[in-house]
Parts: structure tokens; C-alpha cells; sequence
């Protein structure tokens, strides 16, 4: 089973709680083509493969974060009852121990995928920062150089006023 899941859709499924990149379990569920209540339920039978730093529950303050950011519905409108499960990348992997489906596995490689493109483009990034910091040191030390040069340069400029002999017919002062 070939199960096709394009990289820009897992990638704008990757939430920045906590300082770490997770997905809700919503999300994941959608993904694994599985309901919420059926994920979560797997996880809780395996709790034990899902420590703190692979899966979290969030708190009060998330869950309006990540309501106004991505305008989920509110719990009493028909919406959760229960705050959503982030799982990050060691427990994104781990739910393929525990949701044992081909499609599982074929999600999990598109997500793993997506997770080493963004390590990889925030590393890049990181290194071409550090390129501009560079070429702005130089050039400021250039900058610097080049103010000289250039003062140097304007100082050899200015015309020397010399007194000069006159050529040609002139008259005398009479006086």
C-alpha cells in the first residue's frame, strides 16, 4: 500500500510547543487515516513507550495559544473535551511500534522525512547567518580601510596654489 502524503502537509501540521516541534494527535490521526479517540487510545495502552519527552498533554495556556493560531473549536461547540497530546519526533516514531498499519508506517516515513528537512533548512539557515555576520565584519573593517584610502586620495586632490608666471601681453599697472 503506497500511501502518498505530501511534505508541505506534514510539515504545516508541526506545532512549536514547549520549545520542541510536535503534532497533535488530532492531526496524527487524520494522517494514519485513524479517529483521535482510537490513537489515543493505542498510546494509553502502550503508556509505557511514551515518556514525558516523546508525548505531552497540554495545559490551559496552549490550548488557547493554539486555539487563536489555528482556530480549532472550543470545547462546549462540539470540540474536544480533553486537552490534545503533542507528540514529538521520538514519539511520532514510536506510534508506528504501536499502530501497527501499512499506512502507519508510510506516514511516519513522510514525517520523519519532514522533520530532517527542517533540521536541515534550520541548519542552513544558521550558516548563512553566520556567512552575513562575516562579510558585515569584514566589510566594516574594509569600510574603515576604504575611508582612509579615500581621505588619503582627497588630500592629494586639492590644488596646490602655486604662483604662477604670467604667459602672454599684459598690461602695467599704472598707478
Amino acid at each position: 500500500m503506497d500511501v502518498a502524503v505530501p511534505l508541505e502537509v506534514v510539515k504545516g501540521k508541526i506545532y512549536l510547543i514547549r520549545g520542541q516541534k510536535v503534532f497533535l494527535d488530532a492531526d496524527l490521526a487524520v494522517l494514519y487515516g485513524v479517529t483521535t479517540a482510537n490513537l489515543n487510545k493505542a498510546v494509553k495502552r502502550n503508556i509505557e513507550r511514551f515518556p514525558g519527552d516523546f508525548m505531552f498533554q497540554l495545559d490551559k495556556a496552549e490550548m488557547g495559544s493554539l486555539l487563536f493560531q489555528s482556530g480549532t473549536s472550543k470545547s462546549g461547540s462540539g470540540g474536544r473535551r480533553s486537552a490534545p497530546y503533542a507528540f514529538t519526533e521520538q514519539g511520532v516514531a514510536m506510534l508506528s511500534s504501536v499502530l501497527r498499519s501499512e499506512r502507519a508506517v508510510q506516514v511516519n516515513i513522510a514525517i520523519m522525512r519532514a522533520f530532517v528537512q527542517m533540521r536541515e533548512l534550520a541548519a542552513s539557515n544558521r550558516e548563512l547567518a553566520r556567512k552575513i555576520d562575516m562579510l558585515e565584519k569584514k566589510h566594516a573593517r574594509h569600510d574603515e580601510q576604504f575611508v582612509a584610502v579615500f581621505d588619503a586620495i582627497r588630500q592629494m586632490m586639492v590644488p596646490v596654489e602655486k604662483k604662477r608666471r604670467r604667459i602672454g601681453f599684459g598690461q602695467e599697472d599704472e598707478g
